[in-house]
């Protein structure tokens, strides 16, 4: 037995089957990111791969009384968020939760977005507020596309997905020209883009417009809209639209051995933690895979993590019981385990000033475990006790699980947080888990094939200990 820790790297570990394991989960999931890139679409997702492996809706199942030990049922809020169950032997004894998020950093279309540009500019633009931490300059001169849902006066839902098929148009936002970009570049990089610049090129031509029309190409884009949704302008107010990047998952380099892709933060973590409890059959624990949204702009709304939703279904699994609903629903979550899945830092060799050596992930040598998050002195961190840290220790040991430690940077450089400290306050055992990353809420993030398969073998190995 060696007496110096040394971190153990993937790629050196694996033999030919476990090579291809990693290549073909890496597969399914760059097919997951092609058509989950917003919590609305991961959920609806989501479902679809549960439903396949036997999971039935709550709302369906619960008129059948109370749940038993190898019930599996996934519970819908909003199609935000979303939590699948495979009950175990007691729920009062708590469970073994992964919980990860599905929101990832973008470009939210502002209630009244649309505007023709003045000066004769002949263009039609869109407002837009950004959405969770963004570096405002990285979202220019890149294509985006256009998702989400909006509603009519009648109440008919229109929903939007353009740009991220072969055949669709894209969007764009424009940057000022390097020839004339003396005054732009004395600015900082926080400066040199502001949120009001973040205006969508959404049209040019008034073909079909009233040519006595002030607004000609505006006029020709709502034309369009009306044609094929059926919308007229002010369905924008009641609307839900985001502009994401236009980019499929890619692999990366000669060896194809990374994966670029918008939404890696956190996705990475739902679909291997979704994908490890499809493949779980009997627990003794009760596992959950809790699937939340706004995570990136601090865990509130009623679909983001401080929202009771969860809290009220246990309730109402309890309640079919004709037990004490709500204190047995606290005393469930106090008696949980959870790995609360999200993305870590790791080391670049561009930027290697901003970590921490010795505590800092690497890319390719397995899943993250962070102690603790939050900025300066831990502030808004849950900081995992010793004894869960121990226990997991040996559930990933004796699962074949590479794993490592890391943390969000170094100390007073800047910091981070994730789900961990809500659900920690019902005093169940929390640590934050998952893999170490590159460009983190980058339009375009990057991340190691190896680091997502061992992410989804710790999952895995959580929900069956």
């Amino acid at each position: 037995m060696s007496l110096e820790f040394k971190r153990t790297n993937v790629w050196e570990e694996a033999d030919d089957s476990l090579y291809q394991e990693i290549m073909d989960l890496n597969e399914k999931y760059k097919s997951y990111l092609d058509v989950a890139q917003t919590e609305r679409r991961a959920t609806a997702e989501t479902i679809r791969l549960a439903e396949e492996k036997g999971f039935v809706n709550f709302e369906e199942r619960k008129e059948q009384g109370a749940l038993k030990k190898g019930d599996k049922i996934y519970f819908n809020f909003m199609d935000k968020a979303l939590a699948l169950m495979i009950m175990g032997e007691n729920l009062k004894e708590g469970m073994n939760i992964v919980g990860a998020h599905t929101d990832s950093p973008r470009l939210d279309v502002k209630p009244n977005p649309l505007y023709e540009g003045s000066d004769d500019a002949n263009l039609a633009l869109m407002k837009t507020h950004y959405y969770g931490g963004v570096k405002k300059y990285q979202w220019v001169n890149i294509p985006l596309a256009l998702v989400g849902v909006s509603f009519t006066k009648e109440g008919e839902k229109i929903e939007f997905n353009i740009g991220l098929d072969e055949e669709d148009p894209i969007f764009y936002i424009n940057d000022l020209l390097i020839h004339l970009s003396k005054d732009q570049m004395a600015k900082t990089m926080k400066e040199g883009i502001t949120g009001e610049q973040l205006n969508v090129v959404v049209g040019h031509s008034s073909k079909d417009a009233d040519k006595d029309s002030k607004n000609k190409i505006k006029e020709n884009i709502l034309k369009i809209l009306n044609e094929k949704y059926g919308m007229v302008e002010a369905d924008f107010l009641v609307s839900e639209l985001n502009f994401i990047p236009a980019m499929k998952a890619k692999d990366v380099g000669f060896d194809r051995a990374m994966v670029a892709a918008y939404g890696h933060d956190d996705k990475v973590c739902s679909f291997t933690g979704v994908e490890a409890i499809l493949e779980v059959e009997n627990p003794s624990r009760t596992a959950v895979a809790l699937i939340v949204d706004k995570e990136e702009i601090g865990s509130t709304g009623a679909t983001g993590m401080e929202s009771y939703f969860f809290e009220n279904l246990l309730g109402q699994i309890f309640a079919l019981e004709g037990e004490n609903a709500l204190l047995n629903a606290r005393m469930a979550l106090q008696n949980s385990k959870v790995l609360s899945a999200d993305v870590n830092t790791a080391l670049d060799p561009s930027f290697p000033d901003v970590v921490e050596s010795l505590n800092a992930c690497r890319v390719g040598c397995g899943v993250g475990l962070a102690k603790y998050t939050g900025s300066g002195g831990k502030f808004g961190s849950s900081d995992a006790n010793a004894e869960f840290l121990a226990e997991l220790r040996k559930i990933f040991d004796d699962a074949g699980v590479i794993w490592q430690t890391g943390e969000l940077g170094k100390v007073d450089q800047g910091g981070g947080g994730t789900i961990a400290f809500i659900l920690a306050k019902y005093g169940a055992e929390v640590v934050d888990c998952g893999p170490g990353m590159l460009s983190m809420h980058a339009p375009y993030e990057l991340i190691s094939k190896a680091d997502v398969y061992m992410s989804y073998k710790a999952y895995k190995a959580f929900f069956e200990s």
